[in-house]
């Protein structure tokens, strides 16, 4: 054995797999990614684009002009729901199994942030109206402006400096939960998921400022 040669090397035989429980239930999650953008868009007989679901409508759901409007948007909630269960489960088994790997660290937020975007896209056409649009832009916006961020402070070896906060957890619940409701396209539904909406963007934009207050020290260096 030569100096340079390390003492406990690890073999390829001896190295943990990366398709643990963990990161597949990411990798799930992107591959629901696809099925939801069908789901919404195929096929065209499903009613899309419709007016939103009234109470009575639901009452009547037998009514053939309403009844595969809504079957789509139950399909899609579900869908989106399960994503944000499997969310949850990959990070409770990581910790749980020992089996959190750079991969997962990676792939997770990445997963998130393209079903987040894909369903955002498809409330902008359902609803293009400038509330909905400002949503969009704001939270699309702020995860790619955060990415980059992190991604620089990793470089200098601060990014603990920009690590998720209470305000992004809170923002993350809100922005979900303002998405499930709207998803569904019911009516009695509609203020109250634009009230989330709202107040997802608002904590966006505060989670925002925080990583821009902690990272600013070392933005304003020169050089």
């Amino acid at each position: 054995m030569t100096e340079s040669t390390p003492l406990h090397t690890p073999t390829p035989h001896h190295q943990k797999s990366i398709f643990n429980l963990p990161n597949n239930l990411t990798i799930a999650r992107i591959v629901m990614i696809p099925l939801f953008v069908a789901i919404a868009y195929w096929p065209p007989a499903m009613g899309i684009g419709m007016p939103a679901i009234s109470d009575n409508v639901i009452a009547r759901v037998g009514m053939s002009e309403f009844s595969d409007s809504l079957l789509r948007h139950l399909l899609l909630t579900a869908v989106f729901i399960i994503a944000a269960i499997t969310d949850w489960l990959d990070g409770y088994f990581a910790r749980k199994l020992n089996v959190m790997s750079a991969f997962g660290r990676f792939l997770d937020p990445v997963a998130d942030k393209l079903m987040v975007a894909a369903a955002l896209i498809i409330l902008v056409q359902w609803h293009p109206n400038i509330i909905m649009a400002i949503a969009a832009i704001v939270i699309i916006s702020r995860e790619i402006a955060v990415s980059a961020l992190r991604e620089w402070m990793a470089e200098l070896g601060n990014s603990t400096s920009v690590a998720v906060s209470y305000v992004g957890k809170l923002k993350t619940t809100f922005q979900m939960v303002a998405i499930t409701v709207l998803l569904l396209n019911w009516e009695s539904l509609e203020t109250l998921g634009y009230i989330l909406m709202m107040a997802a963007v608002v904590l966006t934009l505060w989670s925002m400022m925080i990583y821009l207050k902690a990272a600013w020290p070392y933005l304003k260096q020169s050089g």
